[in-house]
């Protein structure tokens, strides 16, 4: 099973903001929908889902699993509390939110019952997000690379993670890229502000295609649908090999998420 190249954040969307963001989204198109247990909003998101009237099988729905839930005892009882709140079976992808703090929780430990929630059909696949390249390997080992269907982590033209994507590349780990648009930082760029002018697009559309061409998921989110529906026609737009060496060139890895007593040793 591939993950959709395309997809729909909800990071810091609660409440109604978040139920009309995810129904603007799956009418302009989205069919991936991106939460997670600390964002507070599953809830929301299930609500959104359930009066959206597109089938629960057309509809790629991932959550996360959070730091306190690591443990053997509580991954599983966990994940079914979001299905409970999501108002689902089962979800297509479940991820490790971050690594556990200082090793608090094994690696194996979870990775293990996060195999089990799979041979339970609580998840169809699973992942890891926030991982290096040293647990990224950790995980490939224990669980085997097959087993690990993406490592969510944040990749924006300010900060393009060129290590950690080409261990990633090396081993066949997909990875999805978060906060692409880096908070929106990227969006008054003058470079690419400049090839946007020569498409006819939107520097957000530019950010969104570099990542895509780069083979990497995206996860933007936005509480306007026209936005929304914007975001979601990068998909039709492609850079030219000058253009990408272009936004090579804007790497100053300028790190957006770097939660103090979260963050792990980065690339």
């Amino acid at each position: 099973m591939s993950i959709p190249s395309f997809g729909l954040g909800t990071f810091r969307l609660q409440g109604q903001t978040v139920i009309d963001s995810v129904r603007n989204g799956l009418e302009v198109g989205y069919r991936a929908i991106d939460t997670a247990q600390i964002y507070d909003n599953e809830a929301d998101v299930g609500k959104a889902l359930a009066g959206s009237g597109v089938a629960r099988g057309d509809i790629f729905l991932t959550t996360k699993i959070w730091i306190d839930n690591l443990s053997r005892g509580k991954l599983i009882p966990s994940l079914r509390e979001s299905l409970a709140k999501l108002g689902t079976d089962h979800v297509d992808l479940t991820l490790i939110h971050w690594p556990s703090p200082n090793g608090a929780v094994p690696l194996a430990e979870s990775l293990e019952a996060l195999l089990e929630a799979r041979e339970q059909g609580l998840t169809r696949q699973i992942g890891v997000s926030n991982f290096p390249i040293a647990l990224l390997q950790q995980a490939i080992d224990i669980a085997g690379k097959d087993n690990i269907a993406t490592n969510q982590v944040e990749i924006s033209p300010y900060l393009q993670n060129r290590k950690l994507a080409a261990f990633a590349r090396e081993q066949g780990v997909h990875l999805t890229s978060y906060m692409t648009l880096a908070y929106g930082k990227v969006l008054k760029d003058p470079v690419l502000a400049a090839i946007a002018a020569a498409h006819g697009a939107t520097t957000a559309q530019v950010a969104l295609a570099w990542a895509l061409q780069q083979g990497y998921a995206v996860i933007p989110s936005s509480t306007k649908r026209e936005n929304l529906a914007s975001n979601l026609a990068a998909q039709k737009l492609v850079l030219s090999e000058a253009e990408l060496a272009q936004i090579a060139t804007l790497d100053r890895n300028e790190r957006q998420a770097d939660p103090e007593g979260l963050s792990p040793a980065w690339d």
